[in-house]
């Protein structure tokens, strides 16, 4: 048993290379430390990211960015791989349970691990909801081995509740005090804020390798529909989006972590946020 826990840590531990790995190819520190500002941390970071965004970040020239680019290419092959590589790779993919074993069911085991998992409907179709339930059941060890972890949770409308963590913490006869502090909170609030909090996510899941399990955005489009108003900046809307749930995916699968996020539908995609009487 404690071989096993020994080897499920190393694989936690080698399954992404740190960023700091390029300065064995004579990539200097304070660059170095300029890509982790930027929320990029990890070798396959630099890999996900274009060669224009890096020139963006302040300090780093197209010159070094070809640099960066080079020394990650010997470290990290970016070419094909055999199916059974996948297989293998496929092996850390983790669920997390819902808490329901129908919808678990429906799921095929639960949220899944380097993917991401939308719920979307109408205002006040619960699922807000589920977002609080998931924060908790996140936290419960599952037989198959899933060991439990933290939570991060980005709120968008000012939806999210302690009071609500706790009684559904009753419910599985968890502690309320431990629950709440394994889940880290963030309000966004505007779409370039919701951008800069996913830079202090990845950081933060890579300085806690392997802990946290969860990430969730209540809701991913809220922000946008306020920033970006009328059918007339819908295209820049739909790219930043876009955008927005590339890095997610990037993240998930950086750091093996699910992703849960909601979004309110509405007839109209060039409506801006109303708000109905209740």
């Amino acid at each position: 048993m404690h071989q096993r826990a020994l080897e499920e840590e190393e694989e936690e531990e080698c399954f992404f290379q740190d960023v700091d790995l390029l300065q064995n190819h004579g990539i200097n520190v304070a660059d170095l430390k300029k890509l982790k500002a930027a929320g990029i941390c990890t070798v396959k970071g630099v890999q996900m990211t274009t060669k224009r965004k890096l020139v963006g970040i302040r300090g780093l020239s197209e010159a070094k960015v070809e640099k960066i680019k080079e020394a990650v290419s010997k470290i990290s092959s970016d070419g094909f791989i055999t199916a059974l590589d996948v297989a293998e790779k496929r092996r850390q993919v983790f669920r997390i349970s819902t808490g329901s074993q129908e919808l678990d069911k429906l799921l095929g085991g639960g949220l899944e691990s380097m993917a991401i998992t939308e719920a979307f409907g109408e205002f006040r179709t619960g699922k807000t909801q589920l977002a609080h339930t998931f924060c908790v059941t996140a936290q419960i060890p599952r037989p198959n081995g899933y060991p439990g972890g933290k939570v991060i949770f980005i709120d968008t409308e000012n939806t999210f509740r302690p009071d609500r963590l706790r009684a559904i913490a009753d419910r599985f006869n968890l502690d309320q005090n431990a629950v709440l502090e394994n889940v880290l909170y963030a309000r966004a609030y505007t779409s370039e804020h919701q951008f800069q909090l996913l830079d202090f996510v990845a950081a933060k899941f890579h300085e806690e390798a392997g802990i946290f399990k969860l990430l969730v955005v209540d809701s991913v489009m809220a922000l946008f529909r306020v920033d970006f108003s009328g059918r007339g900046e819908l295209a820049d809307r739909q790219q930043r989006l876009a955008q927005l749930l590339s890095r997610l995916q990037k993240i998930s699968e950086e750091y093996n972590v699910a992703v849960f996020m909601t979004n309110q539908m509405t007839a109209d995609p060039g409506a801006v946020l109303t708000f109905q009487v209740v």
